[in-house]
């Protein structure tokens, strides 16, 4: 590889399929506290032959936890509790990835498995909230808020996350459910109901992903093409990093760890409606430059690949 991103490593390093975290797209909560922490907590689990899947299911069970603290209990009991056991999601929702990377268990079906965990919990908190802290005063108008927020923070954290897996894919080589789906990955055969239910999931999921990655397919295509030709991987490596910096402020912006300290901030005022009229409004509008942006910067990159091979195979 010709070059490697400030603070990453090599793609095909053991150590960076081992942390799929590279640092120039974490920010400081996840560089600095949560993702040192998930690791910590990662090697300590590894001794004790716990699944990957079964903590995805505990982070889970902490978001439910974390909801009951913000209902159930007084002020400021509430908010501190609620927002201790929201803020340790984060660490255990990352120490199943880990964990999965350190004992080689690392699949597709894992990262969905982590994937329903994280929106059911979620789902729950926002039902919850509606139900018991929004209803009494806004009545049905309490579910309709809360379903636009809930749609808004699916639109939200798909584009993000599915961002930040394919930048990590490109740069680094580590596949996701995208590449799965592509190479015909036998996860995608389910059976039984509640696999068919799961893959009708991680569609929706990755059908959502390109649909808010304008110009994505044609770069994916681009480096399924590459593989094998290191000169060509590494000269689409470096167009792919050369305009995709501005996009991964975005990222951030739109990841989970402003939506913890907002919905905690808002508790800490007195109701959750304020954190779900910034997710409906100032979040979206975010996730509506983060589009147009990512929508600029794969255009540039295509464009660059058509302009090096005008026999149109580049694109």
């Amino acid at each position: 590889m010709a070059s490697t991103p400030a603070g990453g490593k090599r793609a095909g390093d053991p150590e960076a399929r081992v942390l799929a975290h590279p640092d120039e797209i974490a920010d400081p909560l996840n560089l600095y506290i949560y993702h040192p922490l998930a690791r910590r907590l990662a090697r300590l689990l590894r001794p004790t032959g716990i699944s990957p899947n079964a903590v995805s299911a505990f982070s889970g069970l902490t978001v439910v936890a974390a909801t009951f603290c913000y209902v159930g209990l007084s002020p400021p009991l509430s908010v501190l509790l609620g927002f201790a056991l929201h803020l340790s999601w984060h660490v255990i929702d990352g120490a199943d990835g880990a964990l999965a990377r350190l004992t080689g268990r690392a699949s597709p079906m894992g990262e969905l498995v982590d994937g329903v965990a994280d929106y059911v919990s979620h789902i729950f908190l926002y039902t919850v909230m509606a139900a018991i802290l929004l209803a009494p005063w806004l009545g049905l108008w309490a579910y309709l808020v809360v379903a636009l927020s809930g749609a808004s923070r699916i639109a939200q954290s798909s584009h993000s996350e599915s961002q930040r897996r394919t930048y990590v894919w490109r740069v680094y080589g580590i596949p996701w459910l995208k590449q799965a789906q592509a190479s015909g990955d036998e996860l995608f055969e389910p059976q039984g109901l509640v696999a068919r239910i799961s893959v009708a999931c991680a569609r929706l999921y990755i059908g959502l992903a390109s649909a808010t990655n304008p110009h994505s397919s044609e770069l994916d295509e681009a480096f399924v093409r590459s593989a094998g030709d290191e000169s060509e991987a590494a000269r689409l490596r470096r167009l792919y990093l050369s305009s995709s910096r501005g996009s991964l402020v975005y990222q951030r912006l739109l990841g989970a760890n402003p939506r913890t300290i907002l919905l905690g901030m808002s508790m800490a005022l007195g109701s959750p409606i304020w954190f779900f009229i910034v997710e409906i409004t100032l979040l979206n509008i975010l996730l509506a430059l983060s589009i147009a942006q990512q929508r600029r910067c794969n255009r540039i990159v295509v464009s660059r690949l058509v302009a090096a091979d005008p026999s149109g195979h580049g694109s």
